[in-house]
C-alpha cells in the first residue's frame, strides 16, 4: 500500500463517490463516430468517469486522443482513465490507468505512478481473493477493481465465459475497494445490478452503438441514480 498523497486521495474520493455509467470507448464499435465525438457525447450526457480504450491506433495517434480526452474531461470535472497503456496515461496526465490480468502488475505501476488511480480487472473469484489478500497484507496497489464479464460479450477477446451478476456479491466479500461491473450489460440489467450492489456500471456498445450517444448516456445516468435512490429510501 503506497503512502497516499493529496492528488491521489482526491481522485480516489471522487471515484468512490461516483454513481452512474462508466463509458469505455471503442472507435471500431461506434457506428462510424470517432473517439473524440464519442467523448463529447458522453460528457454532455453527464458521465462522471470515462475510459479511453484503443488497441488499434498508432502510439502517436493514441497520445493525441488521450490529450484531447484530458483537456475535455478536465474542463468537465470528469475522471479520465486510459486502458492498459501506462505510458500514454502518464504523458496525457490522466487520472488513472486500467489494467487487465495480463497487463503490467499494479504494484510495479504504482512505483512510477503514485498519483494515479489503478483499476484491476477480476475475471474470477480467485483473482478477487488474491487482490484482497494483498490488501490485507498492505501490499495492494489497486484503487478499484472491475468484476466481469457479467453477461456474454463480444468486446473482450479471450474471455469466453461470463460470470453472472451474482459474482458481485461473491467478489466483494474479498475486497473492501470501490468496484465497477462490466461485460454485456444492457439497459434492462440496471435494476438487478444496482440491487446486487453495483454503483458504477461500465459499458462499451450500449452507448457507442446508440443513435444518440449523449441521450443514451443521460438515460443510463438517470436510471442508475434513480435506482440507487429508490434502494436508499427502501432501506431507510
Amino acid at each position: 500500500m503506497h503512502t497516499m498523497n493529496e492528488t491521489y486521495e482526491r481522485r480516489l474520493r471522487r471515484f468512490a463517490q461516483a454513481v452512474g455509467v462508466y463509458p469505455v470507448s471503442c472507435e471500431a464499435l461506434a457506428a462510424g463516430r470517432s473517439d473524440e465525438q464519442w467523448l463529447d457525447a458522453v460528457l454532455a450526457g453527464g458521465a462522471p468517469i470515462v475510459q479511453l480504450r484503443d488497441k488499434r491506433s498508432s502510439d502517436r495517434r493514441l497520445l493525441e486522443k488521450a490529450r484531447y480526452f484530458r483537456r475535455k474531461t478536465r474542463r468537465a470535472g470528469v475522471l479520465f482513465l486510459v486502458n492498459d497503456r501506462l505510458d500514454i496515461a502518464l504523458l496525457a496526465d490522466a487520472d488513472g490507468v486500467h489494467l487487465g490480468q495480463k497487463d503490467l502488475p499494479p504494484e510495479e505501476v504504482r512505483r512510477i505512478a503514485p498519483d494515479m488511480l489503478i483499476g484491476v480487472s477480476c475475471n474470477t473469484e480467485e483473482q478477487a481473493k488474491a487482490l484482497g489478500e494483498l490488501a490485507r497484507q498492505g501490499r495492494s496497489a489497486a484503487s478499484y477493481y472491475n468484476i466481469g464479464p457479467i453477461y456474454p460479450t463480444a468486446t473482450k477477446e479471450g474471455l469466453a465465459e461470463f460470470i453472472g451478476p451474482e459474482a458481485i456479491g461473491r467478489f466483494s466479500r474479498h475486497l473492501d475497494l470501490p468496484c465497477t461491473v462490466m461485460g454485456g450489460i444492457k439497459f434492462n440489467h440496471i435494476p438487478e445490478l444496482v440491487e446486487l450492489g453495483a454503483r458504477r456500471i461500465a459499458v462499451v456498445t450500449a452507448i457507442s452503438q446508440a443513435a444518440d450517444m449523449e441521450a443514451e448516456t443521460a438515460r443510463w445516468m438517470e436510471a442508475i441514480a434513480g435506482q440507487v435512490e429508490d434502494m436508499r429510501r427502501d432501506h431507510a
